[in-house]
């Protein structure tokens, strides 16, 4: 049975989304009409898809009212091949975007929005150029990871991380390096991460700290999607990774640009441990009907 779905366009520094609103949670949202949704060719295209479900009509919304009884909407997140992802850092500033633009939520300046994720609660503001998100507590979860991606000459060493979902982030020696890789690969773990991981690739700038900012580039292969132009949850990981390997003095506020654009990270001390902050742009691309 074909339904017609109503969908947005949205990006953030590249990494584009297709969103739609299904408060009630009606629609079945299979692997197949996410993969239809997402197809490049015969679809909309995108890294992910993204609903906007009325947390109390999802089956997993009701941790997210647990936490937070102001988190009305759940990010419903989906990666291009169907699976289900705990949490995305630049879908979420799309998706508040999105609640906006519907007319399904509000946000003022100085005001916050709480959002369910499968990842908790996720809490987000206006900043300048965009919106900036709460990512929560971070943690190292499982050593240094031996990492192999083609056209990169040996293995290497990554540090494992989790920013509500599973990192592993890679230093490469230079410039040459990050733009040599095949990301149309996917790199391989080793040992294999139980859930997967998204795989980030990092060059400091040079020089790595200006104006007490440190800056950094960095590709990413995201698990389910392959290779995308920029990965929110992955800049932090990135950024965090890199203030772990400079040690102590490296700064908390990070700059870390992607093929699509700037992202910028903050570290910041709360009572329930270090968060890690994400802010950056997000643009809704355009609407239409879709058959699938």
């Amino acid at each position: 049975m074909t339904t017609t779905v109503r969908f947005t366009k949205g990006q953030g520094t590249g990494n584009d989304f297709v969103l739609f609103s299904d408060p009630d949670a009606s629609f079945d949202l299979t692997p197949e009409r996410i993969r239809a949704l997402a197809d490049r060719r015969f679809g909309v295209g995108g890294d992910g898809v993204i609903r906007a479900v009325r947390s109390e009509k999802h089956p997993e919304g009701a941790a997210a009212l647990a936490e937070d009884e102001a988190a009305e909407w759940f990010m419903d997140y989906h990666n291009a091949d169907g699976s289900v992802a705990e949490m995305c850092g630049n879908g979420i500033r799309v998706f508040t975007k999105y609640l906006i633009e519907q007319g399904l939520t509000t946000l003022e300046p100085g005001e916050t929005l709480a959002i369910g994720t499968r990842a908790g609660v996720r809490d987000v503001q206006l900043s300048r150029g965009g919106y900036l998100v709460d990512l929560g507590r971070w943690s190292l979860t499982g050593g240094e990871p031996e990492v192999t991606a083609r056209s990169l000459p040996v293995a290497r060493p990554g540090l494992a991380l989790s920013i509500g979902n599973p990192h592993v982030v890679v230093a490469l020696a230079g410039a040459d390096e990050l733009d040599g890789i095949d990301l149309g690969v996917a790199p391989v773990v080793e040992p294999v991460p139980v859930d997967g991981a998204n795989v980030e690739f990092v060059v400091p700038e040079e020089p790595l700290v200006a104006d007490g900012v440190g800056r950094i580039r960095m590709r990413v292969h995201e698990r389910g999607s392959g290779e995308t132009l920029s990965c929110g949850t992955g800049a932090a990981a990135a950024a965090l990774a890199t203030r772990y390997w400079a040690g102590q003095g490296a700064p908390d506020q990070w700059r870390v640009d992607v093929p699509g654009g700037t992202v910028h990270v903050r570290m910041f001390a709360t009572q329930d441990g270090e968060h890690v902050s994400l802010s950056g742009p997000a643009e809704l691309v355009f609407t239409g009907d879709l058959v699938i």
